[in-house]
């Protein structure tokens, strides 16, 4: 089916890659947020009619986690009234809307993957202003779709394999929290679910997505390692030592347990991720052919 699709938030990680994977069929509208500023309802609603779009997948927020702890209100606006405002003019004009959310609306203390219908608990501002932004687009109406997702990265921007191929570039020992597990998703496949999913046109409701398996930080860290000497990205291994969580305080309170179930959209889909090695792989291997097209 061919869909006229708006990807809001264009410039971040998500953002690139729905570009990087749209389909060929179909005109794709992008915006940054230079372009359009989901908050502002004027601009939504003139880029919802200049476009004509039947789509839109929101990927644009606030994701600066601890600077949440101290700046609410601007939490608020990007993850809450943004999503409310952009879910609302979809839904008057009939536009569907795939809304991007996050692992963050749990509290981790389930110790087993955690379901679409299991009620949230979020610890902290982001999780909580990520949960209003869910919710604002569920009461607006218009069969909208929420995807959650979690530990997210790609060769772009700022993100923990990028943080971390520095750092071991830097220095000769490494502190990783051992005891926060999670799902490593990369931008890529995650990208890829979310243009599967607009082309279910009876999926509607809240999702789950992330590469398969699970690790702790301390676990990612030492596959990035590995796999970044194994392709010349680093030269010296660094050494890497787990901590607990309580030994690397930060603003904002993490889930220690944040890995997601997918069943659902496996059934929507007919298909499950690539475990999240393999996609890291792949990831480390176009950043090492960019970082060599760029010299």
């Amino acid at each position: 089916m061919i869909q006229r699709v708006l990807v809001c938030g264009a410039g971040g990680q998500l953002g690139r890659e729905l570009l990087t994977t749209r389909p060929t069929v179909g005109p794709c509208f992008a915006r940054d947020r230079s372009a359009l500023d989901i908050t502002n309802i004027e601009q939504i609603e003139s880029v919802l009619d200049e476009t004509g779009v039947q789509w839109v997948i929101n990927a644009a927020a606030y994701t600066a986690v601890d600077a949440a702890e101290t700046d609410p209100e601007a939490a608020r606006e990007g993850n809450a009234v943004g999503p409310q405002r952009l879910a609302q003019a979809c839904a008057t004009r009939g536009v569907r809307l795939l809304h991007i959310s996050t692992d963050f609306v749990f509290d981790g203390t389930k110790g087993q993957p955690y379901c679409p219908e299991d009620d949230p608990n979020p610890l902290g501002v982001y999780g909580r202003t990520k949960l209003e932004g869910e919710c604002a687009v569920v009461r607006a109406g218009g069969r909208p779709l929420v995807l959650r997702t979690g530990w997210v990265y790609s060769k772009y921007g700022g993100n923990f394999v990028k943080t971390m191929l520095r750092l071991m570039a830097e220095r000769d020992h490494l502190s990783v929290v051992e005891d926060q597990v999670g799902t490593p998703t990369w931008a890529r496949g995650l990208a890829q679910a979310c243009w599967a999913l607009i082309d279910r046109p009876d999926a509607e409701g809240i999702y789950h997505w992330s590469d398969a398996g699970a690790c702790s930080w301390y676990d990612f860290a030492l596959a990035i390692r590995e796999q970044a000497l194994a392709l010349g990205l680093l030269q010296d291994a660094a050494e890497i030592t787990p901590i607990p969580a309580s030994n690397y305080p930060t603003p904002a309170r993490r889930p220690p347990y944040s890995v997601l179930d997918k069943s659902r959209i496996r059934s929507v889909l007919g298909a499950a991720g690539q475990h999240w090695r393999a996609q890291l792989a792949a990831m480390l291997n176009e950043l090492k052919h960019m970082e060599n097209a760029a010299t």
